[in-house]
């Protein structure tokens, strides 16, 4: 599985993509949505974590922007669980949310590859 993982905290980014490589997935970061943006749009991932609140281009704007004929499933994240949940998560074109801070990150790797499944 290819995952892209758009946050602009290095921590979780580089959390997410030390668990998934760990379970052999091929794995690109980008730091914030505009980088994020571009990487889509080259590696066609098959699954995106993507944060909500990031500097210049948020979560939202980058699922706007890449449309409906997008490739892979996607993940939002966000430490503002009370404001974003799944419900929000849904209408915004988004297949799951996870808040952050992740409490088990296997647990998380686990719900991406059953999404995928």
């Amino acid at each position: 599985m290819k995952v892209l993982i758009v946050d602009d905290e290095v921590l979780v980014r580089r959390s997410l993509s030390r668990a998934f490589r760990a379970k052999g997935h091929e794995v690109v970061e980008a730091e914030n949505g505009n980088e994020g943006l571009d990487q889509w749009k080259k590696t066609t991932p098959d699954l995106v974590f993507l944060d909500v609140l990031m500097p210049g281009m948020t979560g939202p704007q980058v699922l706007k922007e890449i449309g409906s004929d997008r490739s892979g499933k996607v993940i939002l994240m966000s430490a503002f669980a009370g404001e974003h949940n799944m419900e929000t998560a849904l209408q915004m074109g988004a297949e799951m949310f996870v808040p952050k801070p992740f409490e088990d990150i296997f647990a998380i790797v686990k719900m991406a590859e059953d999404l995928l499944s």
